[in-house]
C-alpha cells in the first residue's frame, strides 16, 4: 500500500488560489485574513487532514482547557472536579475559559490557544459548526464535546448522558406512585438534553396510557428562577399538576420555592423530582428525588479521551452516553 504523503502549505496555497504566507496566517489564528478566504483555506486544510508544525515541541504543554458556554450553575463544578481528577491523573492542570455564549469557540479565544498551545479541549454545552471544527483541527488541537447543545457535526467525538431514560424513569416513578397529571419544566427546547429529558417524559406517560398534556410542559434555562416561575405557572392551572419533573435540581429547587410561597408541602401536595443529582440535592429540605447524571465521570472520561487524542491514541471520534439512574429520596409521595 502506498504512503500517503503529507500535505504541504504551499500545496494548499495553491488548490486554494492563494499565497503561502496566506495559508500560513489561517493557521496560525492570524486576523488579518477575509472571513471567505479563510474558510476556504481550513476547508482545504480539513479536506487534507494537515498537521500544524509547531515551533515549541511535539510533546504535552501540562495544559488542558475545559471551556464553558455559560457556568452559572453548580453542575459546572461537579465537571470542573472531573476534568482536574483527570488532569491530575496525567501530570496535567485544568484552564477553564467562558465563552458567554453557546455558539462554540470564535476566532478570538482560538487565536489565543493557538498562541499558547493545549494538550486539548473540552467544550461544555456548546453548538460546533463544521467551520469550527474545521479550525481547531487545522490548528492541531484534540477535542471532545461534552453535553454537546445540538447533534454534533460528523467525525466530533462527544461524552454525554442517557437523558432520554433519565426522563422516562423519572416519569415512571411518578406514575407508579398514582400519579396521572404530571408537569414538565425542560431547559431550553432547542438544547439536545432538554429534548431529550422531554421525549423521555413523553415516552412514560404514553407508555402508560396516560395523555398528554401540552399546558403542563414548560420551558426554562435550567436555573432557579426558571423553575420557580414556571413551577407557579403550571400550580396556576385550573387543574394543576400533583407532581412535577423538572429538567435540572436547580429547577427542582425553584418549584420547592413556588410550591412554599402557594402554601404548598413539598411532598404532601406536590411532588417533585429533579435532574443531576448535585450535593444540594441530599441536603435540601426535604431531600430531593432526581436522576443522577455522572458529571463528574462524563468530565473524566472526556479529560482521557482529549490526552489520548493529543498522544495519538483513540483517532476514530466516539459518541459515549454514561448511564443515569433514578435516587429516590422524600421529594416524592402518593398523591392525596
Amino acid at each position: 500500500m502506498p504512503v500517503k504523503r503529507r500535505v504541504t502549505i504551499a500545496q494548499i496555497a495553491e488548490e486554494a488560489g492563494v499565497s503561502v504566507p496566506t495559508v500560513s496566517k489561517v493557521i496560525n489564528g492570524r486576523p488579518e485574513v477575509a472571513p471567505e478566504t479563510r474558510q476556504r483555506v481550513e476547508r482545504l486544510l480539513q479536506k487534507h487532514g494537515y498537521q500544524r508544525r509547531t515551533g515549541q515541541g511535539d510533546g504535552p504543554v501540562g495544559l488542558l482547557d475545559l471551556v464553558f458556554a455559560e457556568i452559572e450553575s453548580p453542575w459546572a463544578m461537579e465537571l470542573v472536579r472531573g476534568a482536574e481528577q483527570a488532569a491530575h491523573e496525567a501530570a496535567a492542570s485544568v484552564v477553564i475559559s467562558v465563552l458567554h455564549t453557546h455558539a462554540g469557540p470564535g476566532r478570538d479565544w482560538l487565536e489565543r490557544i493557538a498562541a499558547r498551545r493545549t494538550d486539548g479541549v473540552i467544550i461544555v454545552s456548546s453548538r460546533l459548526s463544521v467551520r469550527q471544527q474545521g479550525q481547531l483541527s487545522a490548528r492541531s488541537i484534540p477535542f471532545v464535546v461534552v453535553d454537546p447543545e445540538g447533534e454534533p457535526p460528523p467525525g466530533v467525538a462527544s461524552v454525554g448522558a442517557t437523558n432520554w431514560h433519565g426522563g422516562l424513569a423519572a416519569t415512571r416513578h411518578l406514575l407508579d406512585l398514582g400519579h396521572t397529571r404530571i408537569g414538565m419544566i425542560g431547559g431550553p427546547p432547542d438544547m439536545l438534553c432538554s429534548r431529550a429529558r422531554i421525549d423521555g417524559y413523553r415516552a412514560a406517560l404514553e407508555t402508560a396510557g396516560v395523555s398528554i398534556d401540552p399546558e403542563l410542559i414548560r420551558y426554562g434555562d435550567f436555573l432557579v428562577n426558571s423553575g420557580h416561575d414556571a413551577g407557579h405557572a403550571l400550580l396556576s392551572l385550573d387543574r394543576p399538576p400533583t407532581a412535577i419533573f423538572a429538567g435540572s435540581d436547580m429547577q427542582a429547587f425553584g418549584v420547592f420555592e413556588a410550591a412554599r410561597q402557594r402554601g404548598l408541602r413539598v411532598p404532601e401536595d406536590l411532588s417533585v423530582v429533579g435532574f443531576d443529582d448535585l450535593p444540594l440535592s441530599r441536603s435540601a429540605w426535604p431531600p430531593l428525588t432526581t436522576v443522577r447524571q455522572p458529571l463528574e465521570e462524563m468530565a473524566a472520561l472526556a479529560a482521557r479521551m482529549v490526552l489520548a487524542m493529543g498522544r495519538g491514541e483513540n483517532t476514530e471520534a466516539r459518541r459515549v452516553e454514561l448511564s443515569t439512574d433514578l435516587v429516590v429520596r422524600e421529594s416524592t409521595a402518593r398523591p392525596r
